[in-house]
């Protein structure tokens, strides 16, 4: 599957830019693209100067609101990532035209963090613009949740999270949700764990990506996911998660064949369910299995290692978890020494999380009008007060 990227704001410009990363890996691995372009939109000049992969040339990091912001971006103020959106939109619709490879392009996907500012304002107004530019082409959106020091801090960057993926559900052919939280490790440094985490984000998209586009006969599954498969299983919210499991390597003579050769046929059908646990484990998002409509699996590994056993394992597996869904898989063989599940649940019918978001925010909302209420009831009593006094002008 071929994607066009465009990141938004400071976390999905970021995000964006590892999937640049995957994209090298992909022409370095297997001699193939998995991105036809990768466009970095931002209200805040520094901020895009601190990308590592994305081209530094004008058309593919994006400024926008410039005469309003002055390269300082917008802070976290939904609304005026939107409003400039709506005034510059077109600029990111023109540099999409550019891309060497657009017409190649299978789906467009945009990413953006939802805590607030230019990103969670402005990707639904830019999503809104491709579905009517490019009428037909699906339109993905990956929105990356904030961390919960973020929520506790400040209850705007819920309220922000929350319109951010109202917006965004009702545009959007499919929400990919990212939660922060799940990939945090305590132990290391601020830049590191953003690092590692936006470098995870993206990470399970490559099996996906690459299973569909590489020719190659050797490398060709039995059953080939690709582009239409994926985008058959995609609709509204998404979760996607990918685990693996070690292959143990020793010599043996072609030959020689062990008389416990059914122990090691049982011991590679449980690393493929253990790198499937892991994948489920992993997914980017909480959700419940049974709440999802659609679901996608694709197994990776070593043509030797993959057989009608596993294959046929792995799904009934997945039907047990996903027992309300229409279930699609594909195989991919490739080199290695480890078996690779990658898992995609969609058309998710709740995602508690979500839930939570609007909850909250709804209460912040609420305590905002009285606050106002009560601010304005103050202010006006003052006003009285003041009448009463002489003026000195």
């Amino acid at each position: 599957m071929r994607l066009l990227v465009i990141g938004l704001g400071q976390c999905g410009s970021r995000v964006a830019d590892q999937f640049v990363a995957l994209n090298k890996k992909a022409r370095s691995q297997w001699g193939i693209n998995i991105l036809t372009g990768t466009f970095a939109v931002n209200t805040d000049q520094t901020d895009l100067t601190g990308l590592s992969n994305i081209s530094s040339d004008y058309m593919h990091r994006i400024l926008i609101g410039g005469r309003k912001t002055w390269g300082h971006g917008v802070g976290k103020v939904n609304e005026m990532g939107a409003e400039l959106a709506r005034e510059d939109g077109d600029k990111v619709i023109d540099a999409v035209r550019t891309a060497p490879n657009f017409y190649q392009t299978h789906a467009f996907l945009l990413i953006a963090g939802g805590a607030g500012g230019t990103g969670s304002g402005a990707i639904s107004v830019i999503t809104q613009m491709l579905k009517e530019r490019y009428v037909g082409k699906p339109v993905y959106a990956l929105v990356v949740l904030p961390f919960e020091h973020e929520e506790m801090a400040e209850l705007r960057s819920v309220y922000n999270t929350a319109t951010c993926l109202k917006s965004i559900q009702a545009v959007a052919d499919s929400v990919f949700l990212a939660d922060n939280q799940r990939y945090v490790r305590k132990d290391a440094s601020l830049a590191m764990n953003l690092q590692r985490i936006n470098a995870q984000i993206a990470a399970p998209w490559y099996d996906m990506m690459c299973a569909g586009e590489i020719t190659k006969f050797k490398h060709v599954g039995a059953k080939t996911l690709d582009a239409g498969d994926i985008m058959q299983s995609l609709d509204g919210w998404t979760a996607i998660g990918a685990g693996s499991s070690g292959i143990p390597r020793g010599f043996r003579l072609p030959w020689n064949v062990s008389r416990d050769h059914y122990k090691e046929k049982g011991a590679e059908s449980l690393r493929a369910m253990q790198a499937m646990d892991a994948a489920v484990s992993e997914l980017s998002v909480g959700v419940s299995p049974e709440d999802a409509g659609r679901a996608l699996y694709l197994l990776a590994a070593p043509a030797r290692d993959m057989t009608m056993d596993i294959a046929k394992g792995l799904g009934d597996y997945l039907r047990e978890l996903a027992e309300n869904a229409v279930i699609r898989a594909g195989d991919f063989p490739r080199g290695g020494d480890d078996v690779s599940v990658t898992i995609i649940f969609s058309q998710l019918a709740f995602v508690q999380k979500v839930r939570d978001y609007y909850d909250r925010a709804s209460a912040f909302a609420a305590t905002q009008k009285e606050r106002v209420r009560e601010t304005t009831g103050r202010l006006r009593d003052m006003e009285d007060a003041a009448k009463s006094l002489p003026s000195l002008i």
